[in-house]
């Protein structure tokens, strides 16, 4: 199984905030068995310790350490906000990518993530795309040595 598949991605959603956006990242990482329940409350937590946002319109909520517990598989959900919602003051994030990792399996899709987001207009293409299957291509994709 990999860890982004096309049944953690939700595109064109709407968030009323922030932490509306990372329960339903979080419940997209539930519902496919990723993580139990209690992992996202670890995830509204953490932001409350200290901001995911990246930049680009993106932010990147995870659990901490202490809920790792909580993960039963490692795996990566992705929320596209069509109309963004505020994540810092004057920052909004349109992409919001919630992680669950039990080693480092999702190293690579991270390292994909931070090349795309230094790409404005790739981070523009995830930001609008209605299918569901370029952000996986684009953020699951392999590495070329």
């Amino acid at each position: 199984m990999a860890v982004l598949e096309v049944d953690r991605i939700r595109l064109q959603a709407t968030a009323v905030d922030k932490e509306d956006a990372i329960r339903q990242t979080g419940e997209l990482l539930v519902r496919s068995g990723c993580v139990a329940e209690p992992y996202v409350k670890g995830m509204l937590a953490r932001e409350q310790t200290m901001s995911t946002y990246l930049g680009n319109g993106v932010a990147i909520p995870h659990g901490e350490f202490d809920d790792r517990a909580y993960i039963h598989k490692t795996g990566i959900s992705v929320l596209q906000l069509t109309e963004g919602i505020e994540w810092e003051e004057g920052e909004l994030a349109y992409l919001i990518i919630g992680i669950a990792a039990q080693a480092d399996e999702h190293v690579s899709v991270l390292a994909n993530l931070a090349d795309a987001i230094e790409d404005e207009e790739i981070t523009q293409q995830l930001i609008t795309t209605t299918d569901p299957a370029f952000i996986v291509e684009t953020l699951a994709r392999e590495a070329v040595a």
